[in-house]
């Protein structure tokens, strides 16, 4: 065999060897970090819950979810081990990332019915109308077709009225010889 064919194969084992090793690399970062938890220190769960660490056990740890709740999760569902800083922020509501020019979306309804609210109604009255592209020249010779095609409906429906009135007149007529024992009923 010659090393052209033997290439795809070691490339390939060469490639899956890279990929375990970093997924390895990963795990172990993730059991030191559970490792280095104490009591006191706060963490986030796997499932996006925030709590203080209060006893460590071999394979679980028992947490205070709310001042006097306390659940015992599994190591492994341990997500993140979070600086205290960080930590204090997040239990605090403290969002560093929204700034001071961006908009705040308020809590409650009274910034929406207060003198705020009059202020944007007045401001919204004051605005200028927008054109929406029709003239009152144009909206008329609309209406006069639209008025013209309910003449013509009006006008087809009449006709097929009276388009039926002959045929309704002849199976009428059929049925009454039937009855009478016509020619066609025997």
């Amino acid at each position: 065999m010659s090393i052209v064919t033997l290439l795809p194969f070691i490339v390939l084992i060469g490639a899956m060897f890279l990929m375990t090793r970093s997924a390895k690399k990963k795990q172990q970062a993730a059991q030191q970090m559970r490792d280095e938890m104490q009591p006191g220190t706060g963490v986030r769960t796997i499932g996006g819950m925030y709590a203080t660490v209060k006893e460590i056990h071999e394979e679980t740890v028992l947490l205070e979810v709310a001042p006097g709740v306390h659940a015992i999760y599994a190591k492994n569902a341990i997500g993140a081990v979070l600086a205290d800083e960080e930590y204090n922020r997040i239990l605090d509501g403290a969002d560093p990332i929204v700034g001071d020019g961006q908009p705040v979306v308020p809590d409650d309804v009274s910034s929406l019915t207060g003198a705020g609210a009059d202020e944007a109604t007045e401001k919204g009255d004051k605005a200028e109308k927008i054109d929406l592209g029709k003239t009152e020249a144009e909206a008329k010779p609309a209406a006069d077709e639209a008025a013209k095609a309910d003449e013509d409906t009006a006008d087809k429906a009449d006709k097929a009225a009276k388009a039926e009135e002959p045929a309704k007149a002849e199976a009428d007529t059929a049925k009454e010889d039937k009855k009478a024992g016509g020619a066609d009923a025997k």
